[in-house]
């Protein structure tokens, strides 16, 4: 994968995170995986068409939903992960995945970017990838969400 194509996500999460509440976000791991990945507990995916092609898959712990969904709520408590806290997290998919496609749009590529699907339930097996994708675990403030990149230039 194309390191140019990585930053953009990086980027966007660094940027979007502290403009709802959160401290700069951390790298903290990067990893290869291939094909699938197993979810935390919270899984969106996110698509991408025209110059690059793929998947972008949002990955965490149902607590660090709730506690993300209860931030971008002004502090709202959420004690359980119902569709108001999953419509926050999608809507975080989309702002996070929207700055991306901008990113994106300055290197001069041209993306759309499809509607987030938003998962609830642990351990089942995903598949984001027909071959091997990058996986960077962020850290908000001691919360951990796993972005599990797969997207390649269509050429």
């Amino acid at each position: 994968m194309d390191a140019k194509l990585v930053n953009p996500f990086i980027d966007a999460f660094i940027t979007v995170m502290p403009q709802i509440g959160f401290p700069t976000p951390k790298r903290t791991k990067v990893f290869l995986s291939d094909k699938n990945a197993v979810s935390k507990g919270v899984v969106v995916m996110v698509g991408f068409t025209k110059q690059i092609r793929g998947n972008v898959v949002y990955n965490m712990r149902e607590d660090t939903a709730k506690f993300i969904a209860s931030t971008m709520m002004m502090g709202m408590p959420i004690t359980e992960f119902d569709q108001m806290a999953q419509s926050a997290i999608s809507e975080l998919s989309n702002m996070l995945t929207a700055n991306t496609a901008t990113n994106l749009t300055n290197l001069e590529l041209e993306v759309d970017i499809s509607t987030p699907s938003l998962t609830v339930g642990e351990g089942f097996s995903l598949k984001i990838s027909d071959g091997q994708y990058l996986t960077i675990e962020m850290d908000c403030g001691g919360h951990k969400i796993d972005i599990a990149i797969a997207v390649d230039r269509n050429l």
